[in-house]
């Protein structure tokens, strides 16, 4: 691999791991847009190898399901089982962390999961919350990323569940 290369995959792990470093979770979220956007975010630009899904992992959502009314801010809980939450950056084998994805299809698999409205880092391992929506239909998702964000082969990933915020 050659040394750019080298230095542009390491500048961009460290851009993932500080854009979960930057803003606590429990702050409120900018307002996701009322309808759904189809369009994943663009592809990160490097890729980076992909860990096996630990066997039998799966994730889940708690405190809110299909279908659900709720008011806005909503809170979420995640849970897994098969694997063991850690922070981001911490690579042992059977760890990782949450992403919430909102109002979004899976981002491209082949690199860290970008940062955005779209997609809610919990890089330091956190196990729930309070997300603020406008009103009307939103669908979320969760996946199970590596220490680097990157997910897992195959991916972990929740249903995707349709909420309406009143």
């Amino acid at each position: 691999m050659s040394k750019f290369r080298t230095l542009g995959l390491l500048l961009t792990t460290t851009l993932a791991v500080a854009a979960c470093s930057q803003k606590a979770p429990d702050q409120a979220a900018p307002a996701a847009a009322a309808a759904p956007a189809a369009a994943a975010p663009a592809a990160p630009a490097a890729s980076l190898p992909r860990q096996k899904a630990p066997d039998g992992t799966a994730v889940t959502f708690v405190g809110i399901k299909d279908g659900d009314t709720v008011a806005s801010p909503v809170k979420i809980g995640f849970a897994v089982t098969g694997a063991k939450i850690a922070p981001a950056g911490t690579m042992d084998a059977g760890t990782g962390h949450f992403h919430l994805l909102i109002d979004t299809d899976l981002p491209p698999q082949d690199g860290p999961l970008p940062a955005n409205d779209h997609v809610k880092h919990y890089g330091k391992g956190q196990t729930e919350d309070t997300v603020t929506l406008t009103p009307g239909t939103h669908t979320l998702q969760i996946e199970l990323a590596d220490g680097l964000h990157v997910p897992f082969d195959p991916p972990v990933v929740s249903d995707k569940i349709t909420v309406t915020v009143k």
